[in-house]
């Protein structure tokens, strides 16, 4: 009898594609709602992809925001570690008609425990290689509930995303 055992190593072409599916899901915000620009979907790709190789990203928001409230359309993207899996959905399923009169772009990143648990010289190398700088602040509250509807996959790592829905 033979046994088997399955590794494999996360890169940073698994955080490439990963990163890809979220930029994919950003130029459909952009297209329905005028943001966020070409630009900063290049920037929120490159932080993914350093925050995914480096296990980095707890959970990371993407959405418009009416006072201090996420409102639909909102993305939130929570990392999971996965042996194994097979689910690896096409990005999309963007809501196409909300209301967003007086609200604005804005994300929330929630760094995972790596982070947390690394050195202040690992945090300044890591920050110092990123697109922009984020600065302290508090997580808006959700006008609704988010419900899983997407799942991306690759290398042993994926991002469940869920989307803001009213109650």
């Amino acid at each position: 009898m033979g046994s088997y055992t399955y590794s494999q190593t996360f890169t940073v072409t698994h955080a490439k594609y990963l990163a890809s599916k979220v930029a994919a899901d950003l130029k459909r915000l952009q297209r329905f709602y005028g943001d966020p620009s070409d630009l900063r979907i290049n920037d929120y790709e490159e932080e993914i992809v350093q925050l995914l190789k480096n296990g980095y990203l707890k959970e990371i928001t993407y959405g418009f925001k009416r006072g201090e409230n996420w409102i639909e359309p909102t993305l939130r993207y929570t990392a999971k570690d996965l042996a194994n899996s097979s689910i690896d959905d096409d990005p999309g399923k963007v809501r196409p008609d909300a209301d967003t009169d007086g609200a604005s772009f804005y994300s929330f990143l929630t760094y995972s425990s790596a982070y947390d648990n690394s050195s202040q010289s690992e945090r300044e190398a890591f920050e110092s290689n990123l697109p922009f700088k984020r600065v302290d602040a508090s997580e808006p509250s959700a006008d609704g509930y988010f419900s899983n509807d997407r799942y991306y996959y690759s290398g042993g790592k994926g991002l469940d995303r869920s989307s803001l829905k009213k109650y």
